[in-house]
């Protein structure tokens, strides 16, 4: 073990951890009520949305690039793209969310299975990033690839924590 178990860098890697988990916990939550918000809003209820929402920047400035690209997105948004964006979101946040709430909860075998995630979401974002994604991908990537770091090392203390308590 490179870092020794009850050392301050242990302690702040530990901390680490959790606020990451936390982090994560606030985002999974944030996406699967966006999913569920989109499966649950009518269409054409966000294009009025966008539309009322750009309506006074273009009103005081029509050649607002920003506000007519928003327009312009939304306009664009297909019932059945809608459906697809809502559902992406309500599994791929409920997915995250679970997987928070088993390694706060120090359930052993979700350590492995949170990894196997995590590197899963890596390869898609990076797959992305190599077909012209932004470079938001790299930086979820990133870390994404520091979570799975402090999972592995979360999960060496929580077993060898295990192997030393006596039965």
């Amino acid at each position: 073990m490179l870092v020794h178990p009850d050392g301050v860098l242990s302690k702040w890697l530990h901390w680490l951890f959790e606020a990451s988990l936390v982090i994560k916990g606030l985002l999974a939550a944030g996406e699967t009520l966006s999913g569920l918000g989109l499966l649950l809003t009518p269409n054409l209820t966000i294009i009025n949305f966008v539309s009322w929402l750009t309506y006074h920047k273009l009103a005081q400035s029509p050649a607002d690039d920003m506000a007519k690209w928003v327009q312009h997105v939304a306009n664009g948004f297909p019932v059945h793209m809608q459906h697809f964006t809502a559902l992406y979101l309500l599994a791929h946040g409920a997915l995250k969310f679970a997987m928070v709430i088993m390694l706060w909860r120090r359930i052993l075998w979700a350590y492995p299975a949170a990894m196997v995630v995590l590197a899963g979401f890596v390869i898609y974002q990076m797959t992305e990033l190599l077909s012209g994604g932004s470079i938001g991908f790299l930086l979820l990537s990133g870390l994404d690839t520091a979570m799975i770091v402090l999972v592995y090392r979360e999960w060496g203390m929580l077993k060898l924590k295990q192997a030393s308590q006596p039965f």
